[in-house]
């Protein structure tokens, strides 16, 4: 028979391996990036002044190098050529021409989240704990409200799909609070399921603005229009997440599932607000992000690449169903278009 003193010695060995183990894997990995960011090709940079001066837009930045990560922008009739950085670390980004929001994770011994409303030199204006995971931001035209989404761990439903929290503030850092706390209607009929979730908001005015709405229990997803006045939400479309409002205000690009077999499959469609129509785009692949509007005619998304972790692009696709997506800016993520400079 093994003696106890044994078998304690025998685990305290296997602790040990185990963890040499670990270290030596984490070490690999820490040693593998730093040789993918040595061995990345510069990236051809502009000067953020003068880039800023005229129409561009901004973006996250996916090239492989010590610039990973960080808020560019590029001039709007050169997309694909040199960019200019921030100093600013982003996950998501929304900027206009007077603000920026940037929602962000701090690694370190504690992860943590935040919500960052930057002023047009990029300098934090105002700064709220997210949390967790970032997932959508959206400024208002004016930049007087931000929204913010990110995934919640923790919830008691949490098990059966996932949890988000949607909160808009105003600049002056006060808040509406959380989306989830509007009173939802779907179908006329008030709808209080504990499971449900608020995200991808986009700003109509100061009031007005739409969002997605979802309960795992009813199975569905919900285009809403919502007012932070009233705290009202009113389901207007079934099967449909992430809307973005044309800036003519005119139309609503969202993601359309047309899936089979209960398996989500994301298209883009644009909804015309006058006639209800709606109209599928040619995107065949499965998008999974909220659109933005290039101009009044075509959309932009984030795609990642299939051979290249962690590197994605920005398309565009016009806003037609005959129109084919091209890539707008290479190795970036979450646009913003600013028009006025």
């Amino acid at each position: 028979m093994r003696r106890p003193g044994a078998r304690v010695a025998i685990i305290a060995a296997l602790g040990v391996v185990v963890a040499g183990g670990v270290v030596t894997h984490i070490a690999m990995q820490r040693g593998a990036a730093q040789a993918r960011t040595a061995a990345a090709p510069a990236v051809a940079q502009a000067d953020l002044a003068q880039v800023r001066q005229g129409p561009h837009i901004v973006f996250r930045s996916t090239a492989p190098g010590d610039e990973y990560g960080l808020v560019a922008a590029v001039p709007l009739d050169a997309p694909d050529g040199p960019r200019a950085f921030t100093d600013v670390a982003c996950d998501r980004v929304d900027a206009t021409s007077d603000a920026a929001s940037c929602l962000r994770t701090l690694r370190g011994v504690v992860t943590r989240y935040e919500a960052r409303l930057l002023d047009a030199e990029w300098q934090t204006v105002q700064t709220w704990p997210l949390p967790g995971l970032p997932s959508r931001t959206r400024l208002s035209a004016d930049a007087t409200l931000l929204s913010s989404t990110s995934f919640v761990t923790g919830h008691s439903y949490a098990s059966v799909g996932f949890s988000t929290e949607t909160v808009v503030h105003r600049a002056d850092g006060s808040s509406f609070g959380n989306l989830e706390e509007f009173a939802l209607t779907v179908g006329g009929e008030p709808f209080t399921a504990l499971d449900r979730n608020i995200w991808g908001v986009t700003f109509v005015d100061d009031d007005a603005f739409y969002a997605t709405a979802a309960s795992a229990s009813a199975g569905a997803t919900w285009l809403v229009r919502g007012s932070l006045s009233a705290r009202t939400l009113e389901a207007l479309r079934e099967n449909v997440e992430c809307p973005s409002l044309s800036p003519d205000g005119t139309r609503v690009a969202f993601k359309r599932d047309v899936g089979e077999g209960g398996t989500p499959y994301w298209a883009i469609a644009v909804l015309d607000l006058a006639t209800d129509a709606e109209t599928v785009l040619a995107e065949e692949r499965d998008v999974d992000d909220q659109v933005e509007w290039l101009d009044d005619d075509t959309l932009l998304y984030g795609m990642p690449r299939d051979d290249d972790v962690g590197v994605t692009d920005v398309w565009a696709i016009p806003a037609r169903p005959d129109a084919a997506a091209r890539v707008l800016i290479p190795q970036a993520w979450s646009p913003a278009v600013v028009q006025d400079g």
